[in-house]
C-alpha cells in the first residue's frame, strides 16, 4: 500500500469521523488494498474485497464523501479485516 492509501486509510480510520475525503480518493485505497471493483446502475460501485462485498454511491455533484458514507466505508473496510493501528 502507497503512503497515499494509508493517509487516507487513516483520514477514514479517524474519530471523530471526517466529511471532506474526496471519493476518488477512497477508490484509490479499494484499488490499493487489492479491491474488485465494477461499476453499477447509476452513481453505484460495486466493490469487493477479501470475500465482502459492499455497494456504494459515488458523492455528487460535490467530490467530498458525507460522514454517513465514511462511516460504511469504515464498517466495510473493518469486515473485510483491513485494519489501522495508527489511530
Amino acid at each position: 500500500m502507497h503512503l497515499k492509501h494509508k493517509k487516507i486509510l487513516e483520514s477514514v480510520c479517524k474519530n471523530p469521523i471526517q466529511a471532506n475525503i474526496l471519493w476518488a480518493d477512497i477508490e484509490g485505497l479499494f484499488t490499493g488494498l487489492g479491491a474488485e471493483m465494477s461499476e453499477g446502475a447509476g452513481s453505484r460501485v460495486r466493490v469487493k474485497l477479501n470475500g465482502v462485498r459492499a455497494v456504494f454511491h459515488r458523492s455528487h455533484p460535490e467530490k467530498t464523501t458525507d460522514k454517513g458514507a465514511v462511516n460504511s466505508v469504515r464498517r466495510f473496510l473493518e469486515n473485510a479485516g483491513v485494519r489501522y493501528d495508527g489511530v
